[in-house]
């Protein structure tokens, strides 16, 4: 039997850093966000030789290993370890046969919430092929405590919420983790003008998140008024933001965002940089509105919000430097997992 699966990567369009604690513990968190048709990938295919393969195809690295109720996390693969080993404690399952392969859409580092979604996607086949009884918030959960618990990797919860459930969410985060998920309603036109209206520029530069997300914490828990003002506005701006989609107000949407770049670039040090600079003022001056950056910072992908008559100028100004634009749609669903047999 094969059990493959996918999860949807997602812009972070308000609010991004909220979902962080101590912040979301402290004051709470507010995010919103849309997934897009970029994706990470499983499959899982049964073996009969006692042995585990991880095969990560888009980061070209590949183990094998005996069938062991623990992995050992060790830098390699961490990511398909980490869920491999929860599987098997949380579920008691019997240390399987298999081999899963695995690739994204998406570099590692690119503010998409590429790690995240890999976690979900994983975790979603061994849902799939094992019958595991979780819904769409236990799935979440399960991937963010992998990641950010098990692992100790440094980050929000905004990415696995998405990347479970798809779609435009307005996302609340309260202490002890408890998380509220709203799905919003987009009209079919505002979803169509709000795909005319922005520009996917990878940057061709990815970073680690963790680095610039340690330094984020450090300020707000800190007592870093400037960073926490900075922090309780990009709050807002998800609150404004949520309003002005709902409404088809593609203006003020763009006007949040671009607020919410600047209020972001408080927040730590190494959120922007001379390429990203140079990207932004290239694509304002070829008649972008604004820009910003999508995840942590420091590379990636930027999100520009353009006019639509105005949007080839802004390609071709952009196409003359060393990232590239990435085409992409809204997607609505969230991750999904299927049997082949054979």
């Amino acid at each position: 039997m094969i059990i493959r699966s996918k999860a949807p990567l997602r812009l972070g369009l308000a609010g991004g850093g909220s979902d962080v604690s101590p912040y979301s513990d402290l004051y709470g968190g507010l995010i919103l966000n849309a997934t897009i048709n970029l994706y990470a990938h499983c499959t899982i295919e049964e073996t009969q030789n006692g042995k585990i393969e991880i095969i990560a195809t888009d980061i070209g690295q590949a183990a094998i290993f005996e069938s062991l109720p623990v992995l050992p996390v060790d830098g390699t693969l961490n990511l398909h370890k980490g869920v491999y080993n929860r599987i098997v404690k949380d579920f008691r399952v019997p240390a399987p046969s298999c081999r899963i392969t695995t690739y994204s859409d998406a570099p590692p580092g690119s503010g998409l919430g590429s790690s995240s979604t890999m976690v979900v996607a994983i975790v979603k086949a061994f849902v799939e092929w094992l019958n595991l009884p979780l819904g769409d918030y236990e799935i979440a959960r399960l991937a963010y405590e992998i990641e950010r618990k098990d692992l100790a990797l440094s980050g929000g919860k905004q990415d696995q919420y998405a990347a479970t459930f798809g779609g435009f969410n307005f996302m609340e985060f309260l202490k002890d983790d408890h998380v509220i998920v709203n799905p919003l309603r987009i009209k079919k036109w505002i979803v169509d003008e709000l795909e005319a209206s922005i520009l996917l520029y990878y940057t061709g530069a990815s970073r680690s998140s963790a680095e610039i997300i340690d330094e984020q914490k450090k300020n707000t828990s800190q007592g870093n008024n400037r960073a926490v003002e900075a922090m309780h506005r990009i709050k807002q701006n998800a609150i404004n933001m949520k309003e002005a989609l709902l409404k088809g107000d593609i203006s003020s949407f763009a006007r949040i965002l671009g607020q919410g770049w600047e209020d972001k670039k408080a927040m730590a040090s190494a959120i922007s940089n001379p390429v990203i600079e140079e990207a932004m003022e290239r694509a304002v001056q070829a008649g972008a509105i604004t820009g910003k950056v999508s995840g942590a910072g420091g590379g990636g992908f930027i999100i520009f919000a353009v006019e639509p008559t105005k949007r080839l100028q802004v390609k071709r100004a952009l196409n003359q430097l060393d990232g590239n634009i990435v085409e992409f749609q809204f997607s609505e669903g969230g991750t999904h997992g299927w049997k082949i047999f054979h």
